[in-house]
């Protein structure tokens, strides 16, 4: 199958570099500015003890040629109007089209300009991101992919992808219930990143403070709350886990939204938390501290802007 691997960032860029070392025919759509960092630099990854140089396939929207079989969609959601747009004439009939963004909003714009029945549901976690000089530095050791139909349940199509996503040096597997693990993993990043937003610092920052191994909880709480009430609720045990996850004495752990914020970069303010707080009061849901977080992130924006 034809790998089209749209972005070469900290996400993209690592899982399309482990399919490419595994033998994949993977090919990178990137912007003309990536792409001249790719070709003078090559595809480079750090961190963990480890440095891996890659020659990769790129191609940018003007340049490509013809029909990929899966298509992975990993840019930010500010990017993805332009990427839709990008992509387009390499998706055909027999296409299948899975992205790895946060949050929900990103499955509606991908239904509605390629069809119910192109675009599969997926969930990535990986701990990456990119240096000053845009190689891709690994931070830990997570590396995972989960994807699945949208209506849920098995699929040959789904089978058959597994095969070649498989088996490339990442955790992969297939989920009965797709939604369901994208909205669980909208609760760990909105937790994840509100408490990094409103303590100006990591996990431990907020654990070495006096109150703030309750603050990451509450916010757990509202999201999960929000998650419930949508009908997806949290197993106690995975709700459990986000909590410790945010509660770890001395962790430096930070969302890649507020990396963005502490660099002076636009966010993913309304694709994380602007959809996930208008959701939370249709269903009823109160969450003064996802709204805070909201409210901080898009005074953040509008500064950007000079609005």
């Amino acid at each position: 199958m034809r790998i089209l691997v749209v972005g070469a960032g900290a996400t993209g860029g690592y899982f399309g570099a482990q399919l490419q070392q595994a033998g994949r025919d993977v090919t990178f759509l990137v912007r003309p500015r990536r792409a001249d960092v790719l070709r003078e630099r090559g595809l480079r990854i750090t961190g963990l003890g480890t440095a891996t140089v890659l020659t990769p396939r790129l191609l940018t929207a003007a340049e490509i040629d013809g029909r990929y079989d899966i298509v992975l969609v990993s840019v930010k959601a500010t990017a993805l109007p332009a990427a839709i747009e990008d992509v387009a004439a390499a998706v055909g009939p027999g296409t299948t089209v899975i992205p790895f963004l946060n949050g929900m909003a990103h499955m509606d714009a991908l239904t509605e300009r390629f069809g119910v029945d192109a675009v599969l549901g997926g969930v990535v976690r990986v701990l990456t991101t990119l240096d000053a000089e845009g190689d891709i530095v690994r931070l830990g050791a997570l590396a995972e992919i989960v994807i699945g139909e949208q209506q849920g349940g098995p699929s040959p199509r789904v089978e058959q992808i597994a095969e070649v996503l498989s088996g490339a040096g990442f955790d992969f597997s297939v989920s009965p219930d797709i939604r369901r693990a994208m909205w669980h993993k909208w609760v760990f990043i909105s937790t994840l990143a509100a408490l990094n937003t409103l303590v100006r610092g990591s996990v431990g920052d907020a654990t070495a403070t006096p109150g703030g191994d309750r603050l990451g909880p509450q916010i757990a709480a509202e999201a999960a709350a929000v998650s419930a009430a949508a009908g997806y609720p949290l197993p106690q045990q995975a709700l459990d886990g986000v909590q410790a996850f945010v509660t770890r004495p001395g962790s430096a752990d930070t969302a890649s939204l507020y990396r963005d914020l502490v660099a002076g970069q636009p966010t993913e303010v309304e694709q994380i938390f602007g959809d996930l707080t208008a959701r939370a009061r249709t269903l009823g849901v109160p969450t003064p501290l996802l709204d805070a977080t909201t409210v901080a992130l898009r005074v953040h924006e509008r500064r950007l802007t000079g609005e």
